[in-house]
Order: structure tokens, then C-alpha cells, then sequence
């Protein structure tokens, strides 16, 4: 079944962008992700103030998503991330 992972962020300083940007998508596709979104949000409803970026990654089954979550690859990219970005991610299965 379907499972997607749904990164919310705020960017706070760019630095590590072009080095994540670099060997995120590998990673992603390594454990059978795909990207399907990836672009600042426009707020339909609600007082939540819109983050910079939503990213939807569509990944096989929860496994797959876990195991790129979890690899030990992803451990350095999240640091690099971390040091200029906050992001909460969720993930989601898909309706049956």
C-alpha cells in the first residue's frame, strides 16, 4: 500500500541546500520514493501561518519510507538539514 511522507519546513539559512539537494533524490530513490511535490504552501483555511516548503514523497509501503528514514545515509543529510531548516514529517498511509 501507498504510504507517503509529508515534510513541513521553515527555512531559516540556505547553506545546506545545495548539498542535501544533491544527494537527497539518490536516497529517496533508493528505497523506491518518488517526489510529487515540493513548493512553498498556500494557506486555504486556518491561522497557521504557511511554511516555506511542503514536500509529499510517495514511497512503495510504510516499510520503504521507514527504511529511508532510517538508513544510515539519511543520518548526515538530516544533520546538514537541521543546521538550517526546521521540518516536521509525517507519514501516511494511503486508503486501501
Amino acid at each position: 500500500m501507498t504510504a507517503y511522507a509529508i515534510g513541513v519546513m521553515n527555512v531559516h539559512d540556505t547553506a545546506w541546500q545545495q548539498a542535501y539537494g544533491a544527494a537527497m533524490p539518490a536516497l529517496i530513490g533508493k528505497h523506491g520514493g518518488k517526489v510529487l511535490a515540493k513548493a512553498p504552501a498556500q494557506a486555504l483555511e486556518g491561522a497557521a501561518a504557511a511554511p516555506d516548503v511542503v514536500v509529499l514523497i510517495a514511497f512503495p509501503t510504510a516499510d520503504h519510507a521507514r527504511a529511508w528514514y532510517d538508513d544510515p545515509d539519511h543520518a548526515p543529510l538530516k544533520q546538514l538539514r537541521r543546521s538550517g531548516a526546521d521540518l516536521e514529517l509525517l507519514l501516511v498511509d494511503a486508503p486501501a
